[in-house]
């Protein structure tokens, strides 16, 4: 049977992660340590479309810059496209503050 779970780890030790997750041991420790408001930022499509624009522009401007190599941009164009397109929204598991 394959595990559900893997293995992160940071300064503050190991954490098991979904692996259904794209996110990592940073951002469980966030969830754990800070459920301020109780409203998840995944309820909030527009911000999440708003996060992709703006890190798709980013991702633009720094290859422009030179900053960005631009065959590593280009994944970072797609998951940002993808975030605008409404995939991925249940990742965002952090309380918005």
């Amino acid at each position: 049977m394959p595990a559900t779970h893997r293995i992160e780890q940071d300064f503050l030790g190991e954490k098991q992660i979904p692996n259904t997750a794209y996110w990592g041991v940073h951002t469980a420790r966030a969830v754990e340590n800070f459920p301020i408001s109780g409203t998840l930022i995944s309820a909030m499509p527009d911000l999440i479309r708003a996060f992709g624009f703006v890190k798709k522009a980013a991702a633009r401007a720094n290859v422009e810059l030179g900053a960005l190599d631009g065959q590593l941009a280009q994944p970072i164009i797609a998951a940002c496209e993808a975030l605008i397109a409404g995939k991925f929204h249940d990742q965002f598991v952090v309380d918005v503050i």
